[in-house]
């Protein structure tokens, strides 16, 4: 599967909303993160290039950082950051309530959208700002590889 074909598949009623998704994430996304299908979904990842340790659940696999997927009965949006810091995410949920008048919709790291056309672009374009590649992968170690 590629980007390309994982976007043609998208229902028409909710390619225009998860276009603009896709392309806040891309046009806000610090430089150093690749996009590419991981997992599934399009994801956007610290290529080996720059963490050549890999994601310690399966090494062979970039460092995932942001996916967004075409869901059942929404869209999502996965952002590692917001499960990796606790300012992070609580910085996010004071926010949404200037951005959307929707109840806020998410797990551990992931934030669901089923109104698509209620998406707050302007506050996913500022989250996707925070986080480099080069802060992602030292949060990532502090959290997650064992020393």
């Amino acid at each position: 599967m590629t980007v390309a074909s994982y976007l043609e598949n998208i229902e028409e009623d909710r390619k225009e909303a998860f276009t603009q998704l896709r392309n806040t994430i891309i046009n806000n996304l610090p430089t150093g993160f690749e996009e590419r299908i991981q997992y599934k979904m399009i994801s956007y990842v610290v290529p080996h290039s720059m963490y050549p340790a890999g994601y310690h659940c399966t090494p062979t696999d970039p460092l995932p950082f942001i996916s967004i997927a075409n869901q059942k009965g929404f869209i999502a949006l996965y952002n590692m950051g917001i499960y990796g810091s606790e300012e992070l995410l609580n910085w996010f949920t004071s926010e949404w309530p200037k951005h959307s008048t929707l109840k806020l919709d998410m797990g551990k790291s992931c934030i669901r959208f089923k109104k698509v056309n209620a998406i707050p672009f302007e506050l996913i374009a500022e989250l996707v700002s925070k986080i480099s590649p080069e802060k992602w992968i030292e949060m990532y170690e502090k959290a997650y590889v064992k020393k």
